[in-house]
């Protein structure tokens, strides 16, 4: 059965003060209320589907269906309402994806109690728990979970008050006290049904934080309404999700808006299925995401573009996986980031190999502030970077920033603010209650704006050359990847105020088995080639370096989910901006001849 894609049409009005208005020519249906309906209703409808499934101890999928799922989140959420929790007194998260974590997120929502899951790394990774810290101190929490206490336990011991409830599911927490799991379990009452029916489309669901890259992460208030018109939106971009049930391989974590809202409420909103992919798309991690898709056919792929460039190289050796992955492939969805070009190209050959047509491809631009829906390229045809449309329901402005074009929402899916954060919250939005975003936009066509948009960057990551020329970080990212696959995992670039541009490169797997003398030749061929496409000093590198140490999640210059953050980069590395510009040429600096 083909991908049926909803009806590709919006409106661009351009204001007298600068300014253009975009949105969608097909209204915005009716959605639920509260986002645990949709539980209920396939709870009813199709009681025996599985709802999630999850790698036991013996490498087996331990599988839950819809009805037993909604039988236990009614339990746990009369063991909640004996905590007396609130948006006051939230419950908190620390690990990761699991259906545990499912159940408690899910059991919480649905009387009317806030969820707030953490990235596991602000426990695992940094030693002084440093975000978990600030996250507590923010929330107050009355209910911390950490699936395994023995990983949180530091963590735990740091950051969470003696006086706060901490549950564990497996082992034990050296330093104090914990509830184990099944105490949350209480008995289906009508005091459940009775918080059911209190929440609203304006109750706080979750508290989702943002990379805080630059200062400490910002706790995002997601609404039910934002989380259940969200997928009413998707839905009437890819209506093809009505006729079967998606199932999807999926590794993106629940703290981040991608895996936690757009993927889980997909298959939530439309009785599907969800395998817990306990890999991820690195050296260590791919072996596991490649045996779960052996076994499992996805409809539907989502993961960053370095996942899919790593599944490629899989499938490239592995003709039962390749048939398998695309036997039934409705959409493959690259996120957070764009798709270099000969990725998508041998995502197409392999796809006509397997299935005589291509898999459509597509992307849009959303963040945890829009929940995160919020822009579609619902094309039969895509192209890398092309963003598309606004979603049904979604208004975008564009606003002159600088010299570029600012991407501004408003609607029922955008976030009313920051949770106990007033002032950043009024900052976020403009005089007329649009949301900036940060990210810019370019039309596909000035001629005809209509068509939609492609993606032109974040503002905050250009910068001006001595000269006074902007250096579009966005573009130059991708014409520097699409020109060093399959050496350079990612880049960085700077010379704000300097004569010349710069990069700072990460490579990748294949480009640390060159050697050194390797690295430098065919680095310094690569800015011949980039000078030669270059339209002007502000695409012109003259010179790179080679980062020996790995982007630090401790430090923010790379997120869960694989992207680089800019700014982090350079603020941690300033002694290597330094070196790359050093009057006193070093050797391991590359210089374009």
């Amino acid at each position: 059965m083909d991908t049926r894609l909803g009806p590709y049409a919006g409106v661009a009005e351009q204001r007298a003060d600068g300014c253009w208005s975009l949105r969608s020519l097909d209204p915005l249906r009716s959605y639920p209320r509260r986002f645990t309906e949709y539980l209920a209703r396939w709870a009813k409808e199709r009681p025996d589907a599985v709802w999630l499934a999850q790698r036991d101890a013996h490498d087996e999928w331990r599988k839950l269906s819809y009805s037993a799922a909604f039988a236990q989140i009614q339990r746990i959420a009369a063991g909640l309402l004996q905590r007396n929790l609130s948006a006051e007194r939230p419950l908190v998260i620390l690990s990761g994806n699991s259906i545990e974590h499912a159940l408690l997120t899910f059991a919480a929502m649905h009387i009317g109690v806030p969820v707030a899951p953490l990235s596991p790394a602000y426990s695992l990774v940094d030693p002084e728990a440093r975000r978990v810290l600030h996250a507590v101190s923010l929330l107050t929490p009355g209910l911390v979970y950490a699936e395994d206490a023995r990983a949180f336990d530091t963590a735990v011991s740091l950051a969470v008050p003696a006086e706060t409830e901490v549950v564990a599911l497996d082992g034990h927490i050296s330093s104090r006290p914990h509830s184990p799991f099944a105490s949350l379990i209480g008995e289906a009452s009508v005091d459940v049904e009775r918080a059911h029916e209190a929440v609203t489309g304006d109750t706080m669901a979750k508290f989702m934080f943002t990379s805080g890259s630059t200062r400490m992460p910002k706790a995002v208030i997601n609404t039910h309404r934002m989380l259940s018109c969200n997928q009413q939106m998707y839905a009437q971009c890819y209506p093809f999700l009505e006729d079967e049930p998606p199932v999807l391989v999926d590794w993106l974590p629940w703290h981040h808006t991608a895996g936690g809202n757009a993927n889980m409420g997909t298959v939530l909103a439309h009785g599907g299925t969800l395998y817990i992919d306990a890999g991820k798309p690195t050296a260590a991690g791919m072996a596991q995401t490649v045996a779960n898709l052996r076994e499992v056919a996805p409809t539907i792929y989502y993961t960053v573009p370095k996942g899919l460039e790593m599944l490629v190289d899989a499938m490239r050796a592995d003709e039962r996986l390749r048939a398998h992955f695309f036997s039934r492939m409705k959409l493959i969805f690259p996120a957070g980031a764009g798709l270099p070009k000969p990725v998508q190209d041998a995502i197409d050959e392999m796809s006509m190999q397997v299935r005589g047509r291509k898999t459509p491809m597509t992307m849009g631009l959303g963040m945890t502030e829009t929940a995160p829906f919020a822009i579609s390229a619902h094309l039969p045809t895509w192209q890398p970077g092309v963003i598309g449309l606004p979603a049904p329901g979604v208004e975008v402005k564009l606003a002159p920033v600088a010299d570029k074009l600012e991407v501004r929402y408003r609607g029922p899916s955008i976030t009313p603010g920051y949770w106990r954060q007033p002032e950043i919250s009024r900052e976020a939005f403009d005089e007329e209650g649009f949301f900036c975003s940060g990210d810019a936009a370019v039309f596909i066509d000035p001629a005809q704006p209509s068509l939609g948009l492609r993606f032109d960057g974040r503002i905050a990551e250009d910068f001006k050359l001595s000269s006074g020329t902007w250096v579009n970080v966005g573009a130059m990212r991708a014409a520097v990847l699409a020109a060093g696959t399959p050496y350079i995992h990612d880049v960085v670039f700077v010379g704000q105020d300097r004569d010349e541009l710069g990069m700072l490169v990460f490579l990748s797997a294949g480009g640390s088995r060159l050697s050194s003398a390797g690295v430098q030749t065919w680095l310094g061929d690569l800015l011949k080639v980039l000078a030669h496409r270059a339209g002007g000093g502000s695409q012109r590198v003259t010179r790179a370096l080679v980062l020996e140490q790995p982007p630090s999640i401790v430090a923010g210059e790379i997120t869960d989910k694989g992207t680089i953050n800019q700014r982090a980069v350079i603020l941690a590395r300033q002694a290597m901006v330094e070196r790359l510009y050093s009057s006193d040429r070093e050797r391991d600096v590359v210089v374009l001849s």
